[in-house]
């Protein structure tokens, strides 16, 4: 039994503690905004004008939040735009007054400063298809009142952005590991299908928790922090350093219908 104790809590040490201290030495030296106040928010550039952009288009993107919370965590939000639409719609649950805000900030905006990193760009007809489906997770979202937002173990911007993959999850995408509050549900426990449907999950309220499944690949989560590796594109999960290793799998397309 000791022997399994310290086995444990070696693993725990080499996954979860010392990328932690490592990450935060890195932090410290970091240029980082001293406030929301002073933070860059304004758009990257990425998105042109809408008129200049006829066709339907849904982003998922994700940045690094600020203060203590860039240590480990990013903040993700999603952008719609129907056909035509004369302008980009951009969703995001924040922590003060009620928690899911339309047009809060640029779609393409910065977040704390923080350029921020493509998910998923869906184009043209598959993109039409979709918007209805995340419009009604906007819309039904359960933890929309004032008071509902928790920053950990959720419910925060993450578990928003989870709830509208499990509904669309032929986007065939998952969140950063550094999104904490993905793995928050309804139930204390929960057992199945991960968000994108290709392998299985379980989680204790979110703080604990363990996946394989070919889009999200092989994580294991202890209070919010996840470790593991990517199956399709090889990387490893780092807590603080989230995903290393080749680029992001970008969802650039959804597949067709039983495909």
């Amino acid at each position: 039994m000791r022997v399994r104790i310290r086995l444990l809590l070696t693993l725990l040490l080499v996954l979860f503690v010392l990328p932690l201290g490592a990450r935060s030495a890195l932090y410290a030296l970091e240029e980082r905004p001293a406030s929301w106040r002073t933070a860059d928010w304004s758009s990257v550039g990425m998105l042109p004008a809408p008129s200049a952009h006829p066709e339907a288009r849904v982003l998922v993107l994700s940045g690094r939040t600020g203060g203590w919370k860039g240590l480990v965590a990013v903040h993700s939000w999603v952008v719609v735009k129907p056909a035509y639409a004369r302008e980009w719609t951009r969703y995001d649950v924040v922590g003060w007054g009620r928690p899911v805000r339309r047009n809060g900030w640029a779609a393409d905006g910065r977040w704390y400063g923080d350029i921020p990193a493509v998910i998923a760009d869906v184009r043209g007809a598959e993109a039409e298809r979709l918007i209805p489906k995340i419009a009604t997770v906007v819309d039904s979202y359960r933890y929309a009142d004032a008071g509902d937002y928790r920053i950990w173990p959720g419910p925060n911007s993450n578990t928003f952005i989870a709830a509208v993959l499990r509904a669309v999850p032929e986007l065939g995408v998952t969140l950063p590991p550094t999104a904490v509050g993905k793995d928050f549900r309804d139930q204390l426990v929960y057992f199945g299908p991960t968000d994108s449907r290709t392998g299985l999950e379980f989680s204790l309220f979110g703080l604990f928790g363990i996946k394989l499944a070919w889009i999200e690949g092989f994580e294991i989560n202890v209070l919010g922090l996840v470790a593991g590796f990517d199956i399709r594109q090889p990387a490893l999960k780092i807590p603080g350093f989230g995903r290393v290793g080749i680029g992001f799998p970008l969802a650039t397309a959804a597949p067709k219908a039983g495909a």
